[in-house]
């Protein structure tokens, strides 16, 4: 079974509403905003950080950078640096590089979002694909993912130090 399906499978059995998007292929979050007819302040970009020895899935809007400091201190660390694309292979079986849904408990790593997206009624994400997304309530993938809520990103246009 694909990733896909099993993340469809993971959404329905927890009884959660969310509509498919299949699009053309899009290779960042803004693409897939574009690809999908919703806006960057939605679309939910997924980054993979080490921060000290733990791996983290970080979660913010597609419009929004990483500032470093803010996310160091968060994540209580001094040293955080993105994941290298070669490790994305081994910690998402099965998704498209790059693909990866903002689900860090289905891959045993704890995931934080930015305020400004948890701020968001809904949010749209890659479903394991660069062809499909997902479409669902902010407060649904809240309860299913758990994930730490703080304010670590700045809107891109917004000049701060920053990772990603």
């Amino acid at each position: 079974m694909s990733a896909t399906n099993e993340l469809f499978r993971y959404l329905q059995k927890n009884g959660i509403e969310f509509r498919v998007h299949s699009h053309l292929p899009a290779f960042s979050a803004h693409d897939v905003a574009l690809a999908t007819h919703v806006p960057d302040n939605v679309t939910a970009k997924t980054l993979v950080v080490k921060a000290g020895m733990q791996n983290w899935l970080v979660v913010l809007r597609a419009d929004y950078r990483i500032d470093q400091r803010k996310l160091r201190d968060a994540l209580e660390t001094h040293n955080i640096h993105l994941v290298p694309e070669e490790e994305l292979d081994h910690l998402f079986p099965n998704c498209e590089l790059g693909a990866m849904p903002p689900f860090g408990n289905l891959y045993g790593m704890p995931v934080i979002v930015d305020n400004a997206l948890a701020n968001q009624k809904e949010i749209v994400f890659n479903a394991c694909t660069h062809t499909e997304s997902i479409r669902m309530r902010f407060e649904d993938y809240e309860r299913l993912a758990n994930p730490m809520i703080v304010e670590f990103a700045v809107h891109q246009n917004h000049i701060e130090e920053h990772v990603g």
